[in-house]
């Protein structure tokens, strides 16, 4: 007799994701389960999974554990295991204000991009404190079709090669990733924006995720995008001593991203819990294997 495993389907600016409540850490979630699951036909579908667990009980996450009581274990939709997610970050602490964890305010999270600061504000938005940026030597570009660009290479955490350009459907389908060099640059593979200006301080992206393809918003690549967006146009906080605060629209909404003159970055956009479910024990070890 099967048992069944509870879901729950959430997105923050239409970047979807199925979560996983465990814990004790005590659900097997291999490659070829989180990508079936994420599978929009044969599965509940998400640009990637959110696998909730507390930082004491995950061994990657134990360190973290005076810090923060739970660890969003992070996986992309095809099962390959991510450092950070912006977007999944404030849906997985919509998550736990969801299931009565935590309440409006602050708290924080552990990920393998470190341990991130969240807000959750009474008018429903989420703000995440998304660290600093980094900002690797060498240039890198973009390639699509006959077209090229010069790209900036941020790391949030994870891999970003930003790509200023003409028109965003210069970004082609964005079904496979867009060629990058070199390829040194990203050993690891990288997410890479594509980024239109839309007025002061105002731009709009496409962006194409490792791992995931075209998704409908990135919130770290959101936030790579701002950094990039304000040393292009000099206006790095560093430099000027005042915060640069950006608007970036994405496919599926709005997000407010601000840096600080000491480089930590926040980012503000909604989160919704949409759907809550249950997954057949027995479905999820035979597409495991």
């Amino acid at each position: 007799m099967s048992t069944r495993i509870a879901f729950l389907k959430g997105h923050g600016t239409e970047n979807d994701f199925v979560i996983v409540p465990d814990p004790e850490n005590a659900v097997d979630l291999p490659a070829a389960a989180v990508a079936a699951l994420c599978d929009r036909r044969a599965g509940i579908g998400g640009d990637g999974l959110l696998h909730v667990v507390r930082s004491a009980a995950h061994p990657e996450a134990a360190a973290m554990a005076g810090e923060a009581e739970w660890f969003m274990d992070y996986r992309n939709g095809d099962g390959s295991v991510a450092e950070m997610c912006g977007n999944g970050v404030r849906v997985f602490a919509r998550y736990l204000q969801h299931a009565g964890l935590v309440t409006e305010g602050d708290l924080a999270v552990a990920t393998r991009g470190g341990v991130k600061r969240v807000h959750l504000a009474k008018d429903g938005d989420v703000t995440v404190g998304m660290g600093r940026a980094r900002l690797p030597e060498g240039e890198v570009t973009v390639v699509v079709g006959e077209r090229s660009w010069p790209a900036r290479n941020v790391n949030m955490g994870n891999p970003h090669a930003v790509a200023f350009v003409a028109d965003l459907a210069h970004a082609g389908d964005l079904f496979a990733p867009p060629p990058v060099s070199p390829a040194s640059a990203y050993p690891q593979g990288v997410n890479v924006e594509f980024v239109v200006d839309r007025g002061p301080r105002h731009v709009a992206l496409r962006v194409h995720e490792r791992g995931s393809g075209e998704t409908r918003s990135c919130g770290t690549g959101a936030c790579a995008v701002a950094v990039a967006a304000a040393r292009r146009d000099g206006a790095d906080p560093a430099v000027t001593g005042l915060p640069a605060t950006y608007v970036v629209d994405v496919p599926g909404g709005r997000l407010v991203i601000t840096e600080s003159p000491d480089g930590e970055i926040e980012m503000t956009g909604p989160a919704v819990i949409v759907a809550t479910g249950e997954i057949d024990s027995e479905w999820l070890e035979t597409v495991a294997r």
